[in-house]
């Protein structure tokens, strides 16, 4: 049987990372494959210091608005406070998540970094896949070329749809992102904007590929959840958010429970610390049975979609005032630009929506994906 070894960010405490971790490994092994994740660790840091640095930081504090300055030192007074909170969460969400995936997932024993990379690495597969998750975001993995399969031959270099996560790569970036993307046999991005990055810096067209989470149905997501020991048995509106959550839209959210009349179930929230470490089976499970779904992530609706659950996404707060691009492709793509808050609100229509339309558009884009996966691994 052949072998493909995936290459993607293996982290430990997000749903979506590892969530799409697993559609990957299922998507291989349905079409005849043996397969295991290169558990695997990104380039450091760059440490950044000395003067040029610290009037870099005095001059964008400068910039930035009154408000946004001030949710900042909120925050950075708040995470003071809940450190302590926060440590305990990160270690139980950690012990809770090693333990389903010791139950679903194919890792491999040998952990590669990029000064540790064993010398016939690419030779122990057929072939090699990178993606999905943000594997080519610059600002979290740093250019490593590990992340672009360079110790694999290039016929066997895959990329199923991967993110960049940023719109533009930094100009310290560039030269080497555009000579190992050109060195891809097969390139696929997960959002228009890394398609562009990619014609941009190498001059080929990449396919926009829907993220491989959307490739397994509902009842295969459903066969490897697992019953929230915290879901309560009410209706309830179920929040999920990556980035902050302000005093104002807390209110906002309070306020639309009340006038739906349902409980609030708040995940990743260090103030619901009883839920804050669910593992990813139980965050299939909130997600299937709750009555909406707010959210400013991405892996949150999509897993809102595939359950057929209402949803409203949010901007994301403390870092931009837009939403990412893949947020942006996804509702564009299943014409779910009525889903954002700034759209509904002053509406009655948070609890009513139709999937028919979009359920029809991801046939199109599963066989999109299909017939990019066949001709990759020569099927």
């Amino acid at each position: 049987m052949k072998k493909i070894g995936i290459l993607t960010i293996v982290d430990y405490v997000n749903y979506g990372n590892r969530l799409q971790n697993y559609a990957v490994q299922e998507i291989l092994k349905s079409r005849g494959f043996e397969v295991e994740t290169i558990v695997n660790k990104p380039f450091p840091r760059p440490v950044e210091k000395g003067l040029k640095f610290t009037l870099k930081r005095i001059t964008n504090a400068i910039l930035l608005s009154p408000a946004v300055l001030f949710e900042r030192i909120r925050l950075k007074v708040r995470n003071f406070k809940y450190k302590k909170l926060y440590l305990a969460g990160q270690k139980a969400k950690e012990l809770s998540f090693r333990k389903y995936g010791s139950k679903y997932m194919q890792e491999s024993d040998f952990v590669v970094d990029y000064k540790h990379i064993p010398a016939d690495l690419g030779e122990r597969y057929d072939f090699v896949v990178t993606g999905s998750d943000q594997i080519w975001n610059p600002a979290i993995r740093h250019g490593s070329p590990v992340d672009f399969l360079t110790f694999a031959p290039v016929e066997k270099r895959i990329a199923l749809s991967p993110s960049f996560g940023v719109s533009v790569i930094p100009d310290e970036y560039r030269n080497i992102y555009s000579r190992f993307l050109s060195e891809m046999a097969h390139l696929s991005v997960r959002e228009q904007a890394g398609a562009n990055i990619i014609k941009e810096l190498t001059g080929r067209e990449a396919p926009v590929l829907v993220d491989p989470t959307l490739m397994l149905s509902k009842e295969k997501w459903l066969a490897v959840s697992e019953k929230a020991q915290k879901r309560p048995e009410q209706k309830y509106l179920l929040t999920y958010f990556i980035g902050t959550l302000s005093p104002r839209r807390t209110k906002i959210i309070k306020d639309l429970a009340d006038k739906y009349k349902l409980k609030l179930v708040q995940m990743a929230n260090l103030d619901d610390f009883e839920r804050y470490h669910a593992n990813p089976g139980e965050f299939i499970d909130y997600i299937a049975h709750a009555a909406l779904v707010c959210t400013d992530s991405f892996h949150a609706v999509i897993f809102s979609m595939l359950m057929e659950r209402p949803f409203v996404v949010f901007d994301r707060e403390g870092k931009s005032s837009k939403m990412n691009s893949r947020i942006e492709t996804l509702l564009g793509k299943f014409n779910f630009r009525n889903r954002t808050f700034v759209n509904l609100q002053g509406t009655d229509d948070f609890l009513r929506i139709d999937f028919i339309e979009s359920k029809e558009i991801l046939r199109k884009e599963q066989k999109k994906f299909d017939d990019y996966l066949k001709e990759a691994l020569k099927l």
